[in-house]
């Protein structure tokens, strides 16, 4: 019988200890040191790969390896795929985050249904079959391609998969499997690390891919230690408020694709539907004129965005103001009004100022800073900015209008919209003005701005 042991484990980077600390040698964290219960059997493996008798490895020259580009595979997701940056990549493995109720499972499910050339394998540890049968009936699918297994052990599952051999294995949730080898309970941080490592080596040598639906702590990092992040190729977060339709989800890690493509989905009654025009969702429809709101172009990887910004500015009634903002950086637009009362000269600083991104999504692009600042003027004087005008421009501290990154793309989405006016910075050089049909005013500071808008 093996030699039951006992080992400490860091809650944050997997460091591994004889002996618990306080301080983690490996990421500096106090107090993330747990006591786990290990026992491992060097005599067996959890998967013992595709051939029993493997050869070692060799060193290889790199320039004499032979490269050859692999195909690939639609997941008959448009949303998805460019998330993923094309399609799924044979052999990867993806780790797909969020909230519960967010959406994870039936995003993965949809996947898992619309794919009828594709042998699939999805393995529920959290629901019964008879539960993701309904799951499956509430999405309107029907697929004679998709297997679903109740399964926990890791052993068991190998065996499955050796029999029905799937071309593309969904696993909810890594959380739930648990190794024979290891002696702790599911979800501990050995046992999610052992569980990955298996996945992980027979996705690499089967050139199967792999998706893992994984748990979000309190802090909305990815349940486990962080050394599950470095082991698979791709992590991408689902997020969104669970009382509003709209998800996004975003690419965090990717080894094959861009990190700062995302995709934008509605959640229905029957599951996720592709926003293709996230635009048009972004923008609130009115009936007339209201103080306060503008219109900003952003980038989010290569998709141009116009989101709507509201701003609601009103005298401080208990004496100290407010400043509160959702879906924007409160730093930042405590910066923003610090440059509007020095470089504009209004005097905020007796006012409560409210920030809000409409929609639910969270903009770190510095090119909506022209946007939020004319909303919040707008605001502040009670007057509306014209339709049909937009913004995209860096504020610096001396006021003057920054230039910004893929300005083309900016203008040429909102030409699509309809828009009929948009300011940018004079500094973005390479744009045709005479070749679009929208009015490109180019400014140089903010006066210029505000002129031009509120005359």
């Amino acid at each position: 019988m093996s030699k039951i042991k006992s080992s400490f484990f860091c809650q944050s980077c997997g460091y591994q200890s004889p002996k618990w600390l306080g301080k983690c040698p490996s990421c500096a964290s106090w107090n993330t040191f747990v006591e786990e219960l290990l026992q491992k059997d060097d005599k067996k493996a959890a998967f013992s790969g595709l051939s029993s008798s493997r050869i070692a490895s060799k060193p290889t020259l790199i320039s004499d390896i032979i490269y050859e580009k692999q195909a690939r595979t639609s997941s008959a997701n448009a949303e998805l795929d460019r998330v993923l940056g094309g399609g799924i990549v044979p052999g990867s493995m993806v780790l797909i985050g969020g909230e519960p109720g967010i959406g994870k499972s039936t995003l993965m499910l949809q996947v898992a249904v619309s794919l009828p050339d594709m042998k699939i394998l999805y393995v529920t540890g959290e629901e019964s079959e008879q539960q993701t049968k309904m799951r499956a009936e509430r999405i309107g699918i029907k697929s004679n391609s998709c297997y679903l297994l109740a399964e926990t052990n890791t052993q068991n599952l190998f065996k499955q998969i050796e029999i029905l051999n799937p071309d593309l294995v969904i696993v909810d949730s890594v959380q739930t499997l648990q190794s024979a080898f290891i002696e702790s309970a599911a979800g501990s941080i050995s046992q999610v690390r052992e569980c990955t490592a298996e996945l992980l080596k027979f996705a690499k040598e089967s050139g199967t891919p792999v998706f893992l639906i994984g748990h979000i702590t309190k802090d909305g990092t990815i349940a486990g230690p962080k050394i599950l992040e470095h082991m698979v190729d791709t992590v991408l977060q689902f997020e969104g408020d669970r009382h509003l339709s709209y998800r996004i989800l975003r690419s965090i890690k990717n080894r094959f694709g861009s990190t700062s493509e995302l995709g934008i989905y509605e959640m229905l009654g029957n599951g996720l539907r592709e926003v293709s025009n996230p635009s048009e969702i972004l923008i609130t429809q009115r009936d007339f004129a209201l103080s306060g709101v503008s219109i900003g172009a952003t980038i989010e990887g290569n998709r141009p965005l116009l989101i709507e910004i509201q701003s609601l500015v009103s005298i401080a009634t208990y004496g100290t103001p407010q400043r509160s903002t959702t879906g924007y950086d409160a730093k930042r637009l405590n910066m923003l009004l610090a440059v509007l009362e020095k470089r504009g000269g209004f005097r905020l600083g007796q006012q409560d100022v409210f920030l809000n991104i409409a929609g639910g999504i969270k903009v770190e692009d510095p090119a909506i800073d022209l946007a939020v600042c004319c909303s919040i003027i707008s605001s502040f004087e009670d007057i509306p900015i014209p339709d049909g005008v937009c913004f995209a421009g860096e504020i610096g501290l001396g006021g003057e209008i920054r230039a910004v990154n893929k300005v083309e793309n900016r203008v040429s989405e909102a030409e699509k919209l309809g828009f009929k006016e948009i300011y940018i910075s004079k500094y973005n050089k390479g744009i045709e003005i005479n070749s679009t049909k929208i009015k490109v005013n180019q400014v140089a500071n903010l006066r210029e701005v505000f002129e031009g808008v509120f005359g």
